[in-house]
């Protein structure tokens, strides 16, 4: 899924943080409704100016910015 052309981020809107074009939903308050339990179905319920390729697009751009992290391994401290 090519997230670029329905995420977008401007300083002047929501702080810069990245949100789905044309919104003030950020991809952090979406995914945020997911962790919580929420169901797709009720998000585009509760939001039906979201797409499902809206919705679509938010997960893959969490993936894409997941992917070019660099993991190190955690160490315990005794």
């Amino acid at each position: 899924m090519n997230w670029k052309s329905r995420i977008e981020s401007d300083p002047a809107i929501c702080g810069g943080r990245p949100r789905v074009k044309g919104t003030r939903l950020t991809v952090e308050f979406l995914l945020g409704l997911k962790a919580a339990g929420w169901p797709e179905i009720q998000i585009l319920d509760e939001y039906p100016h979201l797409s499902a390729e809206d919705l679509r697009a938010v997960f893959a751009f969490a993936q894409s910015m997941i992917e070019e992290e660099t993991y190190l391994p955690l160490t315990r401290v005794a």
